[in-house]
């Protein structure tokens, strides 16, 4: 009987042992560079037709800054952690540079890491996280909102530093690999209507152009087929200036 009892506890042990590693293999471990096949329809930056896309573009006001902060997700379900790690420092938003230790490290922060390792943020949990670090944050969810809008917000959020716009979306609805995604947009060129999509995931994807059409279809993919939420987009204003502040400062614009 003993026998029998120190076999089932080593088994147990074991199968413990394999399914944690597994757990640390999926979750934890940094990502090996695995680069996948770019669909037709999507367009690399760095590919000939990519690079004259950029340098057509006028509305690349962001592009510098999000280059010079980009981090790349350091874990399966880290696009948030490494959005936000890129935002948060390309706008200024603290005195020091954040790294990913300190972006969980606030008071106002209640995001677990080991919970976005498994099952990372939604855009709801992502926009409380800008702002426990003193982001002003818009959410909108495609399912209120319209193409025309979201194509209006890209071109005047591109046209002018300071603020950034994020996507929330299903890369399946683009021809990847299915999983729910999120990452700032670069730049807009107006002449083939495509947004940058400056991919976090970078050791999957490269920047990529992405119709704005065909990134409203995947924000609008539904979480959940039972309900009408969808995905979305979202407009971090830095350094304090957010809505409530620019309509103050038109006040006084006009009060002169």
């Amino acid at each position: 009987m003993k026998r029998i009892l120190a076999t089932l506890a080593a088994t147990a042990v074991l199968a413990f042992a394999v399914g944690a590693g597994a757990a640390w293999n999926k979750y934890l471990r940094a990502p090996t560079v695995q680069m996948q096949p770019m669909p037709a329809h999507l367009i690399a930056l760095d590919s000939g037709a990519g690079q004259k896309l950029l340098a057509r573009a006028e509305a690349t006001a962001d592009f510098d800054a999000l280059m010079t902060h980009f981090v790349p997700q350091t874990r399966r379900a880290f696009c948030g952690v490494a959005s936000a790690l890129t935002t948060l420092n390309a706008a200024r938003t603290t005195p020091a540079p954040l790294d990913q230790s300190r972006l969980f490290d606030h008071p106002k922060v209640s995001a677990h890491p080991l919970k976005v390792s498994v099952i990372g943020m939604s855009l709801d949990d992502f926009a409380t996280l800008l702002r426990a670090h003193g982001a002003r944050v818009s959410v909108v969810y495609a399912s209120a909102s319209s193409l025309d809008a979201f194509r209006k917000a890209v071109r005047e959020n591109l046209a002018t530093p300071g603020d950034f716009l994020l996507v929330n979306y299903q890369r399946s609805e683009l021809g990847q690999a299915p999983m729910g995604h999120i990452s700032p947009i670069a730049a807009y060129d107006e002449t083939s209507d495509r947004l940058l999509v400056l991919d976090v995931a970078a050791h999957k994807y490269p920047p990529t152009w992405v119709e704005t059409r065909a990134m409203w279809k995947a924000m609008r993919a539904p979480l959940n087929p039972e309900t009408n939420v969808t995905r979305g987009y979202l407009v971090m204003h830095g350094d304090g200036v957010g809505p409530d502040a620019l309509t103050a400062r038109a006040t006084l614009a006009s009060a002169d």
